[in-house]
């Protein structure tokens, strides 16, 4: 079973700085557009970003300005550099491959097919 992996998760201050970075192997890394996702707890998961293969992105609101989306195409690798964190913005992250090549479809979790197992980002007060 085809499956993303996610690292650089863990534990910093508010203010700080974390990079995240997605793993995903031939046949998840193609022409479409990849995605972070995160769910607090208790609360269901919700989007963060997406960016596609040239490199368009989309940010929800919430993160816009503190953090960067990226991708290595060449490496087939997805990068999340989150700065000036939030305890708001404790969670579980994941990226995921969406089965849409538009973009504007990519901001659903129900358009994504692959999935990471995730990594914990927790941001202290």
């Amino acid at each position: 079973q085809v499956q993303l992996v996610e690292s650089g998760g863990g534990l910093v201050q508010a203010g700080g700085s974390l990079r995240l970075s997605c793993a995903a192997p031939g046949r998840t890394f193609s022409r479409y557009p990849m995605g972070w996702f995160r769910q607090a707890p208790g609360k269901e998961r919700a989007f963060v970003v997406t960016i596609s293969w040239s490199g368009s992105t989309y940010y929800t609101d919430s993160v816009k300005g503190r953090f960067a989306i990226s991708r290595d195409n060449a490496k087939k690798t997805v990068s999340l550099q989150m700065n000036s964190l939030k305890p708001e913005d404790t969670a579980v992250y994941y990226c995921a491959t969406c089965r849409s090549l538009m973009l504007s479809d990519c901001y659903d979790s129900t358009a994504y097919n692959y999935w990471g197992r995730g990594t914990q980002v927790t941001v202290s007060s």
